[in-house]
């Protein structure tokens, strides 16, 4: 029965937190992002403009792609060597066996 009584108190601190008004620095950090979007808005504006304006040549350049290497899940991410050179490496080694047919210009890609 004690133990019922004691419990509002016990809720006071609590309440009396969530009543108190934000700090300095919580309200000047408010204002700061509020005027942050503000100024920002304009170039998110141009940037989806701009990707509206990239999407055919993305879909061009993703159709290129397949073209090229087929399924690029046949593939692991790019690895940059220390000397700069990138490496693409199939998930799945080609068949030994299969002749490698050089490029028009007698070339060989590795």
């Amino acid at each position: 029965m004690k133990a019922l009584l004691i419990l509002p108190f016990l809720a006071l601190p609590v309440a009396a937190q969530e009543a108190e008004p934000p700090s300095l620095m919580e309200r000047g950090l408010k204002l700061f992002m509020e005027g942050l979007m503000e100024e920002m808005e304009p170039a998110l504006r141009d940037l989806e403009g701009l990707a509206e304006e990239a999407a055919p040549l993305m879909r061009e350049l993703q159709e290129d792609l397949s073209e090229r290497f087929g399924d690029l899940n046949a593939y692991h991410a790019p690895e940059i060597l220390p000397n700069g050179d990138i490496l693409i490496r199939r998930r799945d080694p080609l068949d030994p066996d299969v002749p490698i047919e050089p490029n028009e210009d007698g070339s060989i890609d590795l």
